[in-house]
């Protein structure tokens, strides 16, 4: 067997080059939940980190996290953008973490996406001063850089009541 079969521990994120090739397939089983992830090269704008998901029947919340460090303990001192997607009250707030002070959550969005037990698809979407949301194809929000180094934005984590079928 190719070294490519193997389960890799590394999380490979296609370049832009790579669009022709196929992506790279996760093993044929959910991707384990809390779940950490590094983004080789950083984020930087025309990038976007998608994360297909089942929500859980009965769910209090869930995170979805890029921050920066692969190798920092829980929590990294730098948050470029954490959502935290509450089911009790239908909220999905964002907040952004710089040198160990949160700074204030948003909170407005168009609709609240996510119903138990159902799949999702988030894609983040890079963009030179702002991350662009996207949930099942439709906008979400928008969330402007608080962090500007884009290329020390390096890890994805999640955790809470979901389970990972892809990321790309």
């Amino acid at each position: 067997a190719r070294a490519s079969h193997r389960v890799r521990d590394k999380w490979v994120v296609p370049q832009r080059s790579d669009e022709d090739k196929p992506s790279v397939r996760p093993p044929e089983r959910n991707l384990a939940v809390p779940f950490r992830g590094h983004i080789p090269g950083g984020m930087r704008p025309g990038k976007k980190v998608v994360v297909v998901g089942v929500v859980d029947s009965c769910p209090d919340r869930f995170h979805v996290a890029l921050t920066c460090g692969i190798g920092s303990a829980e929590p990294p001192p730098d948050v470029a953008l954490e959502l935290c997607v509450r089911f009790r009250d239908r909220q999905v707030l964002r907040r952004a973490c710089v040198a160990g002070c949160w700074g204030d959550a948003d909170r407005a969005a168009p609709f609240f996406p996510f119903i138990a037990g159902q799949p999702f698809k988030i894609e983040i979407h890079c963009e030179q001063s702002r991350f662009r949301v996207f949930v099942d194809g439709q906008k979400l929000f928008d969330f402007h850089h608080r962090l500007t180094s884009l290329g020390d934005i390096d890890t994805l984590w999640i955790k809470g009541g979901v389970s990972v079928t892809k990321l790309a």
